[in-house]
């Protein structure tokens, strides 16, 4: 396709937003708004490749969507693509990277939401809430010991804001806390450390709290394997608020049967957990259904920023930073 390289509109022309939605899923909140911008097309993924023809920009809302990649051909005219989520692993197809189609995320939104709740994931390990909820319920009155948090080891893998965003609070609480990531650092101000992912399981050996939250590519998937997880003491404690194919699942499953392991996972190879995984029902697995980021009110935020985008986009700015559509990511 033969595109302008300025993503910027055309200040005499109202814009074509598509905005890809799913059945059952409520649209936008400032969709009145976005009609007052823009020439607006709701569709679900059976009707995109109609909506898409003379549309300039594409807001995925539903964001676990892959139909872009089947419609490609009826683009004609697409310059700006707008996901609703921090990940863009779903979207990303070789025609789209090789395009001059601007990709943008929902950068930010989501940062301090996931990192709270890593937060939570790490105390309720380390002062054994879920033992504390399961006597409770079954009526036994037990008296144990808890461990400090202030002191404990923490690496965090993956250092964009979501990571960085964790790492300021783990460090709050007195947990001392290094990254890993694609470029090793001695002073980084947010981890202090940054260690080389790529040689991932050299810095497992004195890790209590691992916290996946890297973005999903062809370097990251698997990047937790077999290798990394025997690499971690016994004891140890993986967070995965990531996506569920960072980690070898079942071999992180084994190491939680096997008592040495355990984890709390809120993002997995297939959602919804199939029934009869035995992740359901292992004592040291806890599961969440890919909700670590979403807080009362996530979708209006959502919403407020791509109507916020799209007017700096009318007014001839940048609508927000680029995912580095090769690496999957935004980087900075």
């Amino acid at each position: 396709m033969d595109r302008r390289t300025d993503p910027r509109p055309d200040a005499t022309t109202r814009p074509t937003v598509v905005v890809l939605t799913a059945d059952g899923l409520a649209p936008p909140t400032t969709l009145d708004e976005l009609h007052a911008l823009a020439d607006v097309r709701q569709c679900t993924a059976d009707t995109l490749a109609d909506a898409l023809p003379g549309a300039e920009i594409l807001l995925v809302w539903d964001i676990f969507s892959a139909a872009l990649a089947s419609a490609w051909h009826a683009a004609d005219a697409l310059r700006w693509v707008h996901v609703a989520a921090a990940g863009v692993d779903t979207l990303l197809f070789d025609e789209l990277r090789d395009s001059d189609v601007l990709v943008t995320n929902a950068r930010g939104v989501f940062d301090g939401p996931i990192a709270e709740y890593v937060l939570a994931c790490v105390m309720a390990h380390d002062k054994r809430l879920h033992e504390t909820e399961a006597l409770q319920r079954a009526g036994v009155w037990r008296h144990r010991e808890t461990t400090r948090v202030a002191g404990r080891r923490a690496l965090v893998v993956g250092t964009g804001g979501i990571g960085r965003a964790t790492a300021r609070l783990l460090r709050a609480v007195g947990l001392d806390v290094a990254g890993a990531g694609r470029r090793p650092a001695d002073d980084d101000e947010d981890f202090g450390r940054v260690l080389d992912s790529a040689r991932l399981a050299e810095h497992l050996g004195e890790v209590d709290h691992l916290v996946m939250v890297a973005p999903l590519t062809e370097a990251t998937r698997g990047m937790l394997g077999r290798a990394e997880l025997a690499a971690l003491p016994d004891g140890a404690h993986v967070v995965n608020v990531g996506r569920g194919e960072l980690v070898d699942q079942d071999a992180l499953t084994q190491e939680i049967a096997a008592g040495r392991l355990s984890a709390h996972l809120d993002v997995l190879v297939v959602e919804p957990l199939p029934q009869g995984d035995p992740l359901w029902t292992l004592e040291g697995a806890h599961l969440s259904p890919h909700m670590s980021g979403d807080v009362v009110g996530w979708r209006d935020t959502l919403s407020l920023q791509f109507r916020d985008h799209v007017r700096t986009w009318l007014a001839g700015g940048e609508p927000g930073p680029a995912v580095d559509k090769s690496r999957g990511y935004v980087s900075s």
